[in-house]
């Protein structure tokens, strides 16, 4: 049997010799000095400008990754890039490899988590729906992605503010009421204060968007190189990285040192 070949095809950009063209739109144009870089993602994945109010929840969104400090990942490409300062790259990529379902890449938990329960009716009962979804995973010991922190106890700043700038915009829809259910349901049930933290409430916005819930650790992974990016600008000026290798070192090996 012969095989025909698929057309091989992307719709996202194209180039000649005096022409850029990003999702039908003229780099040099309509872009450069029109649009702000969370406006540009927004275009890059779904083909189409956001509106004002959806450039303003998806910015918040993606600026909420940017950074939180001195994160397993930043120290990961820190301690990379003290040990291979030629290749900054490398040193970005090894922070964004520890992106998973412990750090920022719980949002997209969060999200599929929603995706699945959420009834189809309009007038469902949002409160019984979290009620089952909190007993579920509370019979099988499973944490529910989204909630807790270890710092921000009992409520993750930015989770308010985020609710905020969604409610203000017009995008604190179904799955915003669905997770501040299961956030309630959650408590009760428990019988102690448990944070929604940031993750959670940006799988809620994703849903609200509408975006695939498989894309949705790619926000906090776009986000996250621009923080350590700037780490790794830190590091260079400012080094720490061979502080925390000899110190872990001297810690890890005293045991084994003669009194």
């Amino acid at each position: 049997m012969v095989r025909t070949p698929k057309p091989i095809q992307s719709d996202i950009a194209w180039s000649t010799s005096d022409r850029i063209t990003v999702r039908g739109k003229s780099l040099p144009d309509e872009i450069l000095g029109h649009i702000n870089l969370g406006d540009m993602a927004f275009l890059q994945l779904t083909g189409r400008m956001p509106t004002p109010q959806q450039s303003a929840v998806f910015n918040a969104v993606v600026i909420t990754l940017v950074e939180h400090g001195i994160t397993p990942s930043a120290i990961a490409a820190r301690m990379t890039y003290a040990g291979a300062p030629e290749s900054l790259q490398a040193a970005v990529a090894a922070g964004l490899c520890g992106l998973g379902t412990v750090f920022v890449g719980s949002m997209e938990g969060a999200a599929r988590l929603l995706y699945e329960i959420m009834p189809e009716e309009a007038d469902a009962d949002l409160d019984a729906v979290a009620r089952e979804t909190v007993a579920r995973y509370r019979a099988e010991k499973r944490i529910l992605p989204g909630f807790g922190h270890p710092i921000h106890k009992p409520v993750d700043p930015r989770t308010p503010r985020l609710f905020a700038i969604a409610a203000e915009n017009g995008m604190a829809g179904r799955y915003v009421d669905l997770i501040q259910r299961i956030h309630a349901e959650a408590e009760r049930a428990s019988g102690k204060p448990l944070t929604l933290n940031a993750t959670g409430a940006l799988g809620a916005l994703c849903c609200e968007f509408g975006f695939p819930w498989r894309i949705v650790r790619g926000f906090g992974v776009m986000a996250r190189a621009i923080g350590l990016v700037g780490h790794i600008l830190e590091e260079a000026e400012n080094p720490m990285a061979i502080e925390i290798w000899q110190r872990i070192e001297d810690e890890a090996s005293s045991h084994m040192r003669p009194a």
